[in-house]
């Protein structure tokens, strides 16, 4: 993953370490954070004091890398705003005035796909990710490491400086709050060819086809609009009823965010919104349009198409 930061930025690790730990530290930062580019700030910033810091008498790379990254979020997160998904924050509209836009900051926002296993796929989905918001930032971290990466209760108690008995209390009442992610497990084939029918017709803004692949409670949200709509028929009406048919002639390069098939889309060949797609039991159940252009960086999208160019993998 990149983003648009300057090469000044870089720092040495230690040798080795930023290619084995920075992956799965993203995951973990992300999930903490809501936001891909303050989970690549945080990654970095442990990496900085890992380098400065190890020195093989604080138990393994790995663990003291988690320590720091835990802290580094806890201290990101003391006085930031909970980031949400639309649904979070109103009712379903009905169609009609969209409102006003919210900042970046009020939202869970997507990230390169992770890891290829069924784990990363259910536990880094949008929702999965805006629910854990809600948890204080030290319980947030005990249900990630306990039940997303599986570390032992005596671990997770020696790395936040605690007892395995507040660990096992803070697990009990964050998955008391939680709802587990429903599993999901790797994209069928079925499932690649209903996104690549769903790519087809949104270029096309065919709205027929479109509704067709929705599932009947289907979600649609726009960031950063608190807006959003559910159920097959309102969506339909919407698009029918855009007065200025955003997505008529749209070029897509297709990606992936959240475990979920994604694309940017773009409009005169210029970046307009990145598009998540949720995929369950052979239906689409919703869509998340980011608009704006903030996310083709970290998504490594081209920041323009040539006027001929078409979808592409």
């Amino acid at each position: 993953m990149k983003t648009t930061r300057p090469a000044s930025h870089a720092t040495p690790t230690i040798p080795g370490m930023d290619d084995r730990y920075r992956a799965e530290l993203t995951g973990y930062c992300y999930r903490m954070l809501g936001s891909g580019f303050e989970a690549e700030d945080a990654v970095q910033e442990t990496l900085v004091r890992g380098w400065h810091t190890f020195d093989g008498t604080k138990g393994t790379e790995r663990a003291w890398l988690y320590k720091i990254a835990t802290n580094v979020c806890v201290d990101m997160l003391r006085s930031a705003q909970r980031r949400a998904v639309a649904m979070d924050l109103t009712p379903p509209s009905s169609g009609g005035d969209i409102g006003e836009p919210l900042p970046e900051t009020a939202w869970v926002q997507p990230i390169p796909d992770p890891a290829d296993t069924a784990v990363d796929r259910e536990t880094i989905r949008l929702a999965f990710v805006a629910a854990l918001q809600h948890l204080a930032p030290k319980q947030r971290a005990v249900l990630i490491l306990r039940d997303v990466l599986c570390w032992k209760a005596d671990e997770v108690a020696e790395l936040l400086d605690t007892t395995t008995a507040s660990v096992n209390s803070a697990l009990q009442r964050a998955r008391a709050t939680m709802k587990a992610p429903k599993p999901l497990g790797p994209l069928k084939e079925s499932d690649r060819d209903l996104f690549a029918r769903y790519v087809s017709a949104f270029e096309r803004y065919d709205v027929e086809t479109l509704v067709s692949l929705l599932h009947e409670d289907a979600t649609m949200t726009m960031p950063p609009f608190a807006y959003w709509l559910r159920g097959r028929e309102t969506i339909r009406a919407a698009l029918l009823m855009s007065p200025n048919r955003a997505c008529e002639n749209a070029q897509v390069v297709l990606t992936a965010a959240n475990g979920c098939p994604a694309f940017g889309q773009y409009q005169d060949g210029e970046p307009f919104a990145l598009v998540v797609v949720e995929i369950s039991d052979g239906l689409i159940t919703g869509t998340s349009t980011y608009l704006g252009v903030h996310l083709f960086p970290l998504f490594e999208l081209p920041m323009s198409l040539g006027s001929s160019s078409r979808s592409n993998g």
